[in-house]
Formats: C-alpha cells, structure tokens, sequence
C-alpha cells in the first residue's frame, strides 16, 4: 500500500507494476542521497583524521608549551621557534578590523533593503551587493596592495606597505555581502504584526527597527557575523598579499604581519620538503585553525538555540 491508494481501488491489480517502479526509483534516489551524505561525512572525517595524526606528529617533536608560549615563530630558520600566538595575534587583528568595517555596512545595508527601499530597489541593489561575494579574493588582494596602502599612506603616518591595516579593510568589504544577506534574510523574516503593533503604539519607524525589529532578529544577525568572522579567518589570497609574511608578535596594525593562513601557503610553496618538521607545522597551524572555526561555529549554534524567536 502506498500513500493515498489501496488495494479496493485497484481490484484486478493493474496499477501494481507502476507502484513497484515507483518504489525502486524512490529507493534509488534514496540510495544516491545517502551516497552523497556519506561522501560528505566522510571528508570531513578524513581531513579532521588527517590533520589530528599530523598533528600529533608534530608534538611528538616540539612540545605543546613551546607552541604556546614562544614568543616567536621561526619554523623554518636554523634556530626554530613555534610561538604559534604570533599567527594567531595576526589573524585576530585583520579579522577584528575586517569585523569593524562589515558590521556597519552590512547591517545598515541590509536594513536599508528590508525596511527602506521597495520591492524594485531591493529587487536591484541586493544582487548588485551580492556580486561583491563573487570577486576572487585575489583581486581584492591587488586592490588593497595597490590602492588601498598608497591613499592609506597619504594620510597614516608610519604605515608601511605591507599592513595589516588595509588587509583588513579590504576584508572587511569582501565579506560585508555575507553579513548584509544574511541579516536582510533574518530582518525580513521578522513579522510584519511586531511591527504593526510597534506603530500601534506610536512609535516612529526608526525606533520600531531599533526596539523592536534588530532583538526579534538578533539570532540570525549574530550567525551572519560569527559566519563572516569565519570567513575572515580563513582568508588567504587578500592578507598573504597585503599584509606581508613577516611573523611579528603584536597588535600593530601598521607592520607587516604574517597570518596562519599565509604560513600555510608560505610553506605550501613546495620549498620545505615533505616529512620535515617545518612541512608538519602546516598541519599544526591547520588545526588551530580549525579548531578556531569550529568554537566559533559551535557558539553560534548555541546562541541561536538560545535566543532564536519562534513565530506561529
């Protein structure tokens, strides 16, 4: 028996040749579905294996105190050091200076579009906003050792031309679409009835946004912001161009800086030979990475269980 149809409907049984073909094909695309959730499951266990075991070769050579309390990082000279905060310290900084610049312009961005303009602006300027996402990194890496360092330069005194100061702003507008999409999603998913009733009470439409939209939306806008702070984080092309290799400790945005991810493609360049221990810090810096997204994947799937608004 299938949904919706019985044996009584079908007394001389000449629909049971197509039920049984129905139900191969559902197997079939039932099948193939699994395959496809197994082949995903299974990379991702492989690459987090990967790096685990590669890891742990690493420590089998440098100690974890060492790693985390060098004050320098200089795997690849003579005399080596693996203070892995001096990477960590790089990337914080662009990504906090990206974060500085997508918050404002993707929020703002996106209440423009889901309070301010009409359904034809809105039709218009999101796509135009998104294309933005689709720049290779690369690109906006030029741009910010090209452009963006020498109009920096003209009026920041001391900044030098490898920085982590335009990195980061050049980061922060290629992830600002990330920002304002999914916060434009989460404000227009807020009913229209919270606001109907906000103006019930006399409030303007500003302060209607402000009190009332921006909370019931809070859930979503925070995931955007934690998804692009992940973005930043693993960013490659845009800081390994514009803010250097050099791996100094610190928080000066004025210097050149080296981030996990560029070590990763310095080292990646095929000059280290494979099996060194310089070739397994890649693997050690990956999985700081890694583990640096996954805390901030996990907070956001806490914080939207917590605080996400149910609407009937």
């Amino acid at each position: 028996m299938t949904a919706g149809f019985s044996t009584d409907d079908d007394p001389q049984g000449l629909w049971r040749p197509q039920r049984q073909l129905n139900q191969r094909v559902e197997w079939i695309v039932k099948a193939i579905f699994a395959l496809f959730a197994f082949v995903s499951v299974a990379t991702t266990a492989g690459i987090v294996l990967t790096l685990i075991y590669e890891t742990f070769e690493f420590f089998q050579e440098v100690s974890v105190l060492k790693f985390l309390t060098d004050g320098r990082w200089t795997p690849l000279f003579r005399s080596a050091e693996f203070g892995i905060f001096v990477l960590i310290s790089a990337t914080v900084m662009t990504s906090a200076i990206a974060i500085v610049v997508a918050l404002p312009l993707g929020l703002l961005s996106a209440i423009c579009l889901s309070e301010y303009a009409s359904p034809k602006a809105r039709a218009i300027l999101k796509p135009l906003l998104e294309v933005l996402a689709g720049v290779p990194s690369v690109v906006y890496g030029y741009f910010a050792l090209l452009l963006v360092t020498p109009f920096l330069q003209s009026f920041v005194p001391g900044l030098q031309g490898f920085n982590s100061l335009s990195a980061g702003v050049v980061l922060g507008v290629s992830i600002t679409p990330l920002v304002a999409s999914l916060s434009e999603d989460a404000i227009s998913a807020v009913p229209q009835s919270l606001r109907d009733g906000a103006y019930a009470l006399g409030t303007t439409k500003r302060e209607a946004i402000v009190s009332v939209v921006l909370p019931a939306a809070l859930s979503g806008i925070v995931s955007s912001v934690i998804l692009a702070i992940s973005r930043a984080i693993g960013e490659t092309m845009i800081v390994t161009l514009a803010a250097g290799q050099n791996p100094t400790l610190g928080l000066n945005p004025f210097v050149p800086v080296m981030t996990m991810t560029a070590f990763i493609v310095q080292v990646s360049l095929g000059d280290t030979p494979a099996g060194s221990l310089a070739y397994k810090t890649i693997y050690a810096v990956g999985m700081t990475l890694f583990l640096l997204t996954l805390v901030l994947n996990v907070f956001s799937f806490w914080f939207v269980r917590r605080f996400r608004e149910k609407y009937d």
